[in-house]
């Protein structure tokens, strides 16, 4: 196979990254389908030994995060196929449809959530920093205002610019974001 120029291969010390920002959420993740500690944790184990082996083919400028918890999700609705190892108080068909709808619920929030930062990287650098001390870190604008030695209207001006934005950028994601609010 040949490799693409634009496909940045996937080197030791990222995977070691991710195996530690992953590992336990995305076993927390497979134990929901599959209600064993040991066997969640042996199928993420076995994503990551996939991701490793096709660690040349993988391009880091897409989600690995959605990568990973779309492969967790698969491997253990197969062990859940294979196993036949069905909780009888629960119908196997909710457990499937609840497990489906949190990894669209993720992948939507991630989607959600990128298209949020990419509209905040075209802010001017202190647009930026107000929204997100306001929006990330709950501050007032009174405590912006004095933080950043502004007066509290420019900094509501600065909010007002980054919110036309994002609502400019994000009319088409309203729907997922209601959607998201509403099940949070």
């Amino acid at each position: 196979m040949t490799k693409s120029k634009n496909i940045t291969p996937l080197d030791k010390v990222s995977f070691e990254t991710l195996f530690k920002t992953y590992f336990k959420p995305l076993t927390a993740f497979a134990y929901k389908f599959v209600n064993d500690v040991d066997e969640a944790k042996s199928i993420v184990h076995d994503v990551f030994i996939k991701l490793w082996e096709k660690r040349d083919e993988i391009d880091l400028s897409k989600s690995v995060k959605s990568y990973l918890y779309t492969s967790v999700n698969n491997r253990s609705l197969n062990f859940i196929r294979d196993n036949k190892k069905f909780n009888k108080n629960e119908t196997v068909y909710d457990n499937l449809i609840n497990a489906d709808t949190n990894v669209e619920e993720e992948l939507a929030a991630e989607e959600v959530q990128n298209k949020i930062d990419a509209v905040l990287n075209k802010l001017n650098s202190k647009v930026k920093h107000i929204f997100e001390l306001s929006r990330y870190e709950g501050k007032k604008y009174k405590e912006i205002a004095e933080e950043m030695n502004l007066s509290v209207k420019t900094v509501e001006t600065h909010m007002s610019t980054a919110l036309k934005e994002l609502r400019k950028y994000l009319k088409e994601y309203l729907t997922i974001i209601v959607f998201l609010i509403l099940n949070n």
